[in-house]
């Protein structure tokens, strides 16, 4: 039983529970049972439910500093990090194999529709082969600087989920959900965090 719950905590269950529904989602596309459509709304949707949980650590942690729940989440976030990736190149993959000619991508490409969410996987990128200890090491204060952009990355990828999705509903109540994040994040470190104090946040 110990053994079990060890494993339940551990980082590898997590693992298994960020990429189950990835590895679910190809194998419907894969075996006819979903659609291009499904996958590609269901792939974006995830992609940005992760990233807010992501972002989610901080203000949390501002707001509940003494809770266990913030810090777990800051300690994991960089694996929503790059599974919020994971996810945004399986709607990107679906897409491009979807659409096929290369030409047509490109014109797509052209259109603030399309450039807001490949400008934004560009940064995911980034940020994801950066996510290792490695990286951090070897960037030293820089690594903060640099993963910083993950802000400007949300935002262009909500503002292509919201130019691109037939309902736009979710992806403005999404987005209205991040900007209520930020906006107390900001407000919270420039107005009550205690002068010289270390948040160590990025």
């Amino acid at each position: 039983m110990n053994v079990v719950l060890q494993f339940v905590r551990s980082r590898y269950f997590f693992w298994a529970v960020l990429g189950f529904p990835f590895i679910a989602t190809v194998t419907g596309y894969r075996q006819g049972r979903l659609f291009y459509g499904e996958v590609v709304q269901a792939s974006g949707e995830m992609s940005a439910r992760l990233l807010i949980l992501a972002l989610l650590a901080t203000p949390l942690l501002l707001m509940f500093p003494d809770k266990a729940f913030p810090r777990w989440l800051k300690k994991n976030r960089r694996y929503l990090g790059v599974a919020s990736f994971a996810y945004a190149a399986l709607h990107t993959l679906v897409y491009l194999e979807k659409t096929g000619w290369w030409l047509d991508i490109l014109d797509d490409a052209k259109l603030p529709d399309y450039w807001t969410g490949w400008v934004a996987l560009f940064i995911f990128l980034i940020l994801a082969a950066t996510s290792n200890d490695r990286s951090v090491r070897w960037l030293k204060h820089r690594w903060k600087k640099l993963h910083r952009f993950i802000y400007a990355a949300a935002i262009l990828l909500f503002v292509h989920w919201v130019l691109v999705a037939f309902n736009r509903g979710p992806a403005i109540a999404h987005l209205s959900l991040l900007g209520a994040i930020e906006g107390y994040r900001i407000w919270k470190l420039k107005h009550i965090a205690a002068p010289g104090r270390s948040t160590n946040i990025v």
